[in-house]
């Protein structure tokens, strides 16, 4: 990726390892900032080249604007030099995710993340107003999150293309699985300044084979370990090795199919992992001794 206008808003690049971090929280719903510390920890000492903050897995359209500007001050304070910082919006409202991203005042991100418009159905046209919305009121490049599974609103690659040229746009997160438009847009922009981001657990190995930018993971929170060596593989033009961590990755997925909410299943095992908490924002949607039980044995058999 050539130096552009992301890079020099940032002067890091939007590139390779990049977890979607969970926000740990207690049992009564508050943010418990010192295991968000020590999961980032484990994250950065990893080897990652960036932290993705309150989107899915973070759950952030649960989070109220000052939730969100507590994560990312923590998470920003602990982040190197050299490593970047995504920041997450998730709003359905145009001019809600303006007006959060004017109420954060300094938002101490290196880059904002948006999804398209959800609940109700967007045209194309109208996905394409809310990015060039955002991108306007945002100090800071923006991330294009197309997660259809959520939102319910797919973005055409069409879209997309015109998405390439607007100014302040850094890349595109893709989480709808659709790995032939994918690559349709992968190989055929011509703009190498714009970021292709893989969101999708299955997808890594093929994406770094593809010749793409870097991964967005959820399920990294577990263990960074396999998706680190798999960018150090594509680094160094070893495409066995990166089918290897792609194996250990589809492994760790069995907890995604496990229950209902995958999300739940990622926190459950960083709580197995002494680094987080089980609890989600949708107190609900949180496993219980029995669930933990089967969590900690699909953990036991990846470590085997």
């Amino acid at each position: 990726m050539k130096e552009g206008q992301a890079l020099k808003r940032t002067g890091k690049k939007l590139q390779g390892i990049i977890p979607a971090i969970v926000t740990p929280i207690d049992e009564d719903g508050k943010l418990n900032l010192k295991l968000l510390e020590k999961q980032a920890g484990y994250l950065l000492d990893g080897g990652v080249q960036g932290l993705f903050a309150c989107g899915g897995t973070g759950e952030g359209a649960y989070l109220k604007t000052e939730e969100k500007r507590l994560v990312f001050h923590t998470l920003k304070q602990m982040l190197p030099e050299d490593k970047f910082l995504c920041a997450a919006l998730i709003n359905s409202n145009t001019r809600a995710v303006a007006d959060e991203i004017a109420a954060l005042g300094d938002l101490e991100a290196d880059y904002i993340v948006a999804t398209a418009p959800y609940y109700h159905a967007a045209s194309q046209a109208d996905i394409l107003e809310h990015y060039m919305t955002i991108a306007k009121k945002s100090p800071v490049p923006l991330i294009v999150y197309n997660i259809p599974s959520t939102t319910h609103n797919y973005i055409e690659p069409e879209t997309i293309n015109k998405l390439i040229a607007v100014k302040n746009i850094a890349g595109v997160k893709d989480s709808s699985g659709n790995f032939m438009n994918y690559t349709r847009g992968l190989f055929e922009n011509q703009n190498k300044e714009f970021a292709w981001i893989q969101g999708e657990d299955y997808l890594c190995g093929a994406n770094f084979l593809a010749g793409a930018d870097g991964v967005v993971s959820g399920l990294s929170n577990v263990r960074i370990e396999p998706y680190v060596e798999m960018y150090e593989a594509f680094l160094n033009n070893d495409a066995r090795k990166i089918k290897e961590c792609q194996v250990k990755i589809n492994k760790l997925y069995k907890l995604i199919h496990l229950y209902g909410n995958g999300n739940a299943s990622i926190k459950a095992a960083t709580e197995l992992y002494g680094r987080g908490s089980r609890w989600m924002q949708q107190s609900s949607m949180s496993l219980d001794d029995t669930q933990m039980a089967e969590i900690k044995k699909i953990l036991d058999e990846y470590e085997r």
